[in-house]
């Protein structure tokens, strides 16, 4: 049984709708949307069930232009061809229109065989165009196939003929792979992209070719080579590097000029200490440097005739500490970088399955390249992927979520979750909306986003803790996130999927973030807000007794973060935090309100000198041989005072602490002027 195409109809205009849906519905399924946003949320969950859309332009909440955009951004618009309809014919319109990737235009009034044909037409190019496409992927994979095997037979024999067992070929391949990957991610500094990471790659299986012209009895020697043996090992690189330039025709061939790099320069060395031409830093190409750093680490935990395999952490602290020869350090600190991703390709490794992995990835990054489309085979996959991901999202639920960091900004929430909340499946600009500003605050939403933008592909999940308000009741909540990435030579940022997890029952949890919530996470004092929590009910109380609020900052605090460091200043800023928990009592109160000011809340007797001068002493002594200094206002309530209001109080210690900075700062000075 033949399944009948679906049509999206986007317009705001319900009678256009029935239009088009009288001229289309006798040989498609018609799915109607009244706007961009609607058809944006359609679009995540049936876009590759959809044949054809129909745009209108002029729309509320989500115009047809703000739609194409998001199509571009989420990859919509590579498999859901678009003929724009709109009794708009500006030429500028449909410029724009064409610029963002729509097949046709068709004017209103619509003609019904004007409509039928320019479907059927459109609806059939992108039938060619994909046929095509999957034609030209199959021929490149084909050849891709061709050439990395005679490549691979060729480095395996050498390899063999080196008494190894071919897997060396493999792990200099993978490993120099995912160094060159972390450093496309760490810098711009070397003008790469992921096909001369493919080339790249396939020439380091040739960088011990050379070793086809050195006697078999000195490669497979088991014990220590003398220094005439060494000096004819040493000859592989240069012969390797002859065998290559001789090849006839070629020699601009990318696979060939790396293949000549990486074989005469990989035992070089960044100190110019390595062979066989002494180069030395960025004089050695990145292709040798890297396949160098890639073969002392298989060299190191690989069995080997004249030694055992080191393990994992000890092969990358022997590099790192320089037992191996000198490397970039910027590589240096990519090996960190990868090392536990290192340790577990090193194990999964495993002759043939790589290969036809690397090779597939190759042949992927060219469609996306080319921008081909993806077969009707990877759609059907898409789409089993999704209906799993809907069945478990229900069966679980939780709230679950999908946010895109595209402009305008979309979540998907999960139905379960829509349902559950009482909000839309799709949310636009949700920062702004019911659940970035109302499930959230809006600071800890736009803590959350901000976060996942910080992420990496290598380290994308996120765990954090809010109060959120789920249908009335705040409750303390984890939220699971992992960030989603496209990768390109540099990989970018698109959004995240993630939970939300409700932690209300669990009454030690609640109690410890209730705790950290009112703690500066720097100092580990009481933050301002907690503070003049626990002040309040002693000033209202009506108690007599004598108080002093202590307001200081820390003078030419830029100037140690501009001369020293940030991580300078927060050492002064938690030594500060220190010296006032050492100056004061247990029932005294001191918090941090930011930045470089601090707070100190305590009762007196007769007079409050001794605490200022002893706090001031105290804070003021030399850190690391830097001399301290700070600028304190100092304001007093005495037991016959009238004024018993927080705010009232923190005003006159503000304001005494200004003053004594316009004199200079470095001292303290009392509220009025008045030793208490």
């Amino acid at each position: 049984m033949n399944v009948r195409k679906k049509i999206l109809i986007v317009d705001d205009s319900e009678m256009n709708r029935s239009l088009l849906e009288d001229m289309l519905s006798g040989d498609f399924d018609i799915i109607e949307a009244e706007n961009g946003m609607e058809a944006a949320g359609i679009l995540h969950n049936q876009s590759h069930e959809i044949c054809l859309m129909l745009l209108d332009i002029v729309m509320p909440v989500m115009d047809g232009f703000g739609l194409l955009d998001l199509m571009n951004k989420n990859g919509w618009i590579k498999h859901v061809p678009v003929i724009m309809i709109s009794a708009e014919t500006v030429p500028t319109y449909v410029e724009r229109a064409y610029d963002l990737g729509v097949l046709d235009f068709i004017n209103r009034p619509f003609d019904v065989r004007i409509v039928q044909r320019r479907v059927a037409s459109a609806i059939m190019l992108v039938a060619k165009r994909n046929e095509l496409a999957q034609m030209v992927v199959n021929q490149v994979y084909e050849k891709e196939k061709d050439s990395r095997l005679m490549i691979e037979i060729l480095s395996n024999l050498v390899e063999f003929r080196n008494g190894d067992s071919g897997l060396h070929v493999l792990h200099i391949q993978v490993f120099t792979e995912q160094l060159l990957k972390r450093l496309l991610v760490k810098t711009d500094r070397y003008p790469m992209n992921h096909r001369d990471i493919s080339f790249i790659c396939n020439a380091a299986a040739l960088h011990d070719i050379g070793k086809i012209a050195v006697p078999p009895e000195i490669l497979n020697k088991p014990g220590r080579l003398t220094p005439e043996e060494f000096e004819i090992m040493k000859t592989h690189s240069a012969e390797g590097a002859k065998i290559l330039s001789s090849v006839p025709v070629r020699e601009t061939e990318p696979l060939i000029q790396y293949g000549y790099q990486i074989c005469r320069w990989h035992h070089e060395r960044y100190d110019g200490r390595g062979y066989p031409d002494g180069l030395k830093g960025e004089d050695i190409p990145i292709a040798a440097q890297v396949v160098a750093l890639a073969d002392v680490y298989d060299a190191l935990t690989s069995n080997r005739v004249y030694k055992p395999a080191f393990s994992h952490e000890e092969a990358v602290q022997m590099i790192l500490e320089g037992q191996c020869g000198t490397f970039n350090p910027l590589l240096l600190e990519c090996l960190t970088d990868i090392s536990d991703q290192l340790k577990k390709e090193s194990s999964d490794l495993s002759l043939g399955r790589h290969s036809e992995k690397d090779l597939l990835n190759s042949v992927e990054q060219m469609m996306e390249m080319s921008k081909m489309d993806v077969s009707e085979k990877s759609l059907r996959l898409l789409e089993h992927e999704r209906m799993k991901y809907q069945f478990f999202a229900d069966l679980s639920k939780e709230i679950q979520f999908e946010y895109m960091a595209a402009i305008p900004e979309l979540l998907i929430l999960s139905e379960w979750g829509a349902k559950y909340l009482g909000m839309p499946e799709s949310i636009l600009n949700p920062r702004n909306e019911d659940f970035g500003t109302k499930v959230f605050s809006k600071e800890d939403f736009s803590d959350l986003l901000e976060s996942l933008k910080h992420t990496t592909p290598e380290s994308p999940v996120i765990e954090k803790k809010y109060l959120l308000n789920i249908n009335g009741s705040h409750r303390w909540s984890k939220v699971i996130c992992r960030s989603t990435w496209v990768e390109k030579e540099t990989p970018e940022y698109t959004g995240a999927i993630g939970k939300i997890v409700d932690i209300h029952d669990d009454v030690e949890q609640v109690k410890e973030l209730r705790e950290q919530s009112d703690r500066d996470s720097l100092t580990g004092l009481l933050n301002h807000q907690a503070a003049k929590r626990k002040i309040t009910p002693i000033l209202e109380s009506g108690q007599k007794g004598e108080y002093a609020l202590l307001m200081f900052d820390v003078d030419d605090f830029k100037h140690i973060n501009d001369h020293y460091g940030h991580l300078f200043g927060d050492e002064i800023l938690r030594a500060v935090a220190e010296r006032m928990k050492n100056s004061i009592r247990s029932s005294d109160i001191a918090a941090r309100m930011g930045g470089d000011e601090f707070v100190i809340f305590a009762a007196y007797k007769k007079t409050v000198e001794p605490l200022v001068e002893r706090v001031f002493s105290h804070v003021t002594e030399l850190y690391k041989d830097y001399p301290v200094s700070i600028s304190m206002g100092v304001a007093c309530l005495g037991a016959d005072t009238d004024v018993k209001d927080y705010d009232a109080l923190f005003k006159m210690a503000d304001e005494t602490m200004y003053e004594v900075k316009r004199g200079g700062g470095k001292g303290y000075r009392y509220y009025g002027g008045k030793v208490i």
